[in-house]
Order: C-alpha cells, then sequence, then structure tokens
C-alpha cells in the first residue's frame, strides 16, 4: 500500500487431522471459504456447526465430502459456508489431513 499503510486480515487457516471423533476446531463464529484436502483412499469428512464436539449431531451438519486418493478442492463462492457457533469436524481415512479456509478469525 503507499503513502506507508498496512493490511489486517480476519483470515486464517485450519488444519484437521484424521482423528476418527468429533472435533471442536474452532469455538466461535467463522466461515469457511476453501477446502483442501491430501488424498486419502475412501475419507469423509463431516462439518458441524456446533460450540462443542459432543454437541455435533445431524441436526446440524453443515456439509459433508466424500474423496478418495485424488484428494479435495473446494472453494466456495460469496461469502462462504457460516458457522455461528463454532467448527466441529470429523475426518475419516487412513492417514492425511484436510486444510480449511475461514474468515471471522
Amino acid at each position: 500500500m503507499s503513502g506507508g499503510g498496512s493490511f489486517s486480515s480476519d483470515q486464517t487457516t485450519l488444519n484437521f487431522a484424521v482423528i476418527g471423533a468429533d472435533t471442536l476446531s474452532r469455538a466461535s463464529r467463522a466461515r469457511i471459504t476453501s477446502i483442501q484436502g491430501y488424498g486419502i483412499a475412501a475419507s469423509t469428512l463431516l462439518i458441524y456447526d456446533a460450540a462443542t464436539a459432543g454437541a455435533a449431531a445431524a441436526g446440524n451438519l453443515k456439509a459433508t465430502y466424500k474423496f478418495g486418493t485424488e484428494g479435495l478442492e473446494v472453494y466456495v463462492p460469496g461469502s462462504g459456508i457460516l458457522f455461528k457457533d463454532g467448527i466441529v469436524y470429523n475426518l475419516v481415512g487412513a492417514g492425511g489431513s484436510v486444510t480449511v479456509t475461514i474468515t471471522g478469525a
């Protein structure tokens, strides 16, 4: 920026590792704007809008992604997927991870 100004951003990334159970990744309001997954054979990623891992349920499931060794790349148009309470995930597969870009950091 000319004139010595600076920029700040509320965008950051979260890394989801294979744990096999519902896991709290962020305990506040956020929007997911992209998802990139490392190729894992027969993987399923479930993402819930919940404040605690124990609160994850079918009623607050926001997204389900199934992918294999080809990996996963999702760029969400517009403002992204809104999570009002927090982001809880469940990633099932044999190794690997998923990186999620969020705003509202």
